[in-house]
């Protein structure tokens, strides 16, 4: 068994020494539910946790619904229907995506509320005053969860567009044969064979929904991730923050449980051989206009609308963003959003070469700890980092205080190190996913040769992998790199003192209810959001199965 274990290259030890501190954050948040930290946690039992637990509950039954019935009805109306603009609408129903959930709130809000130009207009017009007509309230659970919709539609569309796409038409047609209307075959042959696909893409939104602090913390809402943060910093207990992510925890791997679950006996194999693109019916009149609208309604209110008011703010009303304060901000965010990219990618292709060295348990189920913090929302992932470097610094200073009676301080409490690897723990899964879909490319075959030729596993990688791999590695790098522009509950709990963001200056304006100056920081991160969100819908044009 040693010997085994001593004949294992040593990139592997690597990537395990990697994984294993990649879930240490996690592994902390759960360790501190049996510790006493101040006594807090009685009373938030007792008072709030209710609150949370039921709001969290709301959100995500809410989210879940409309992103799924949305989500799968618009692909299959781009998939198997020919009508005005679907092409168009085939890669901009995507667009969304660009927009964290957070800036689309502050448009809206600033847009519907009692003194925004929609209110002023009616008031205007009818000559009424506030207390005489009723308005729905943005600022409402109803509010959030039609954001949250809006925003991660996407997700669900993406998936089920590729499910519908794979699917031959054969089986279709098959369906059709035995009496079934159009409808039907939707619901007994396509929709089956997509579900596996349709539940993923809704358990990614209703994680995302999880990990948002901007939205909920707006909306004046009690979820887990708004009480995590107020507990951090109002209370000073970390312990308690660390008890209340626990739960956050259970519910994150409870809903990857249910998405494991739900498909587990099922079988999604499709029994034909042959395999005919979609050619898809033709939609005109008032069939046609229809759809056109159907498929235009999410993308104006999830993208087209919070620009363009996001826009109007930030000309009529907004920060200069050429200041000595925006240049700065920018750099920060810059900073480390290409600093956290470069890492993520430089480990990802570590983690991916090493199971391509050595296809292990060891090395498979080190990839699959590394890609486990996607599902974790940032808020907890801080709380997690914090805590055991806190006790490292405290511990280290305390040392040398000892035996050269000098105070050192914290030296990676509060520091960008601690922030970069808390963004690393988030946001590793997709660079690990990019990465390993592009070391497809690579043949073993070109490995050998390389080999035979003399060339050790480094410059193996060197000369071969990173040559062919550069497009998937870039792409991976430009999704970390826009991801982390975008983090807000993780920045907002580590970030060093006086050393803010984008995303936080965004927060702050917002807060203070300054929404038009809000607008200018937030339309800075939408317009990095669709640098990938591009290169995405550009990959998706090219993805036509059995053309």
């Amino acid at each position: 068994m040693l010997g085994r274990f001593q004949r294992r290259p040593p990139i592997v030890w690597v990537s395990v020494a990697v994984a294993s501190l990649i879930i240490a954050p996690i592994l902390s948040v759960l360790w501190n539910i049996f510790q006493p930290g101040k006594g807090n946690w009685p009373h938030l039992a007792s008072t709030v946790l209710p609150d949370y637990i039921l709001s969290s509950l709301t959100l995500m039954v809410g989210v879940g619904i409309g992103v799924g019935v949305l989500g799968t009805g618009l692909a299959w109306l781009v998939v198997m229907f020919r009508f005005p603009g679907r092409r168009f609408f085939e890669w901009a129903l995507i667009l969304p995506l660009a927009a964290p959930a957070y800036v689309v709130a502050y448009a809206y809000t600033d847009f519907l509320q009692g003194s925004g130009p929609v209110q002023t207009l009616i008031r205007d017009l009818t000559g009424w005053s506030f207390q005489d007509y009723w308005f729905p309230n943005i600022r409402s659970m109803g509010g959030a969860i039609a954001i949250f919709t809006a925003v991660l539609i996407p997700y669900v569309y993406l998936l089920a567009r590729k499910a519908f796409l794979e699917q031959s038409v054969c089986l279709l047609q098959a369906s059709r044969t035995l009496g079934r209307s159009p409808w039907r075959s939707f619901i007994d042959v396509a929709l089956p064979l997509a579900r596996p696909a349709i539940v993923a893409g809704i358990a990614l939104a209703l994680m995302e929904t999880l990990a948002d602090f901007g939205t909920v913390a707006h909306f004046g809402l009690h979820t887990f991730t708004t009480g995590i943060y107020r507990t951090w910093a109002s209370m000073g207990d970390p312990v308690a923050a660390a008890q209340l992510s626990s739960i956050l925890v259970v519910f994150v791997f409870v809903l990857l449980l249910m998405e494991q679950q739900s498909r587990r006996q099922a079988r999604y194999h499709q029994t034909t051989g042959r395999y005919r693109e979609i050619q898809g019916t033709k939609l005109e009149g008032a069939w046609g206009a229809a759809a056109t609208a159907f498929c235009a309604v999410p993308l104006v209110v999830g993208f087209v609308a919070p620009f363009l008011v996001l826009l109007w703010m930030a000309l009529t009303d907004g920060h200069n963003l050429f200041s000595a304060r925006y240049l700065t901000l920018t750099m920060n965010s810059v900073t480390l959003a290409g600093a956290t990219a470069l890492v993520a990618v430089l480990l990802a292709f570590l983690l991916s070469y090493a199971e391509r060295v050595d296809k292990s348990r060891l090395t498979v189920a080190s990839n699959k700890v590394a890609g486990i913090g996607y599902a974790i929302p940032g808020s907890i992932i801080a709380v997690g980092v914090l805590i055991p470097v806190a006790y490292f610094d405290n511990q280290l200073n305390a040392l040398v205080r000892a035996h050269f009676d000098v105070n050192i301080g914290l030296l990676l409490t509060g520091s960008l190190v601690a922030l970069i690897f808390a963004y690393l723990v988030r946001f590793m899964a997709i660079a690990l996913n990019t990465v390993q879909s592009s070391f497809v490319k690579v043949s073993p075959n070109m490995e050998d040769a390389a080999r035979t030729l003399g060339h050790g596993a480094i410059s193996t990688a060197r000369r071969v992998h990173v040559p062919i791999m550069t497009g998937g590695m870039l792409t991976a790098g430009l999704i970390v790199f826009v991801d982390v522009m975008k983090e807000l509950p993780a920045t907002l709990i580590m970030r060093p003192f006086n050393f803010d963001t984008l995303a936080i200056q965004a927060y702050n304006l917002a807060s203070d209810e300054r929404l038009s100056q809000a607008a200018t920081p937030s339309l800075v991160i939408l317009a990095c959001g669709l640098i990938p969100i591009v290169v995405l819908s550009r990959a998706i044009m090219r993805s036509r199965p059995g053309s």
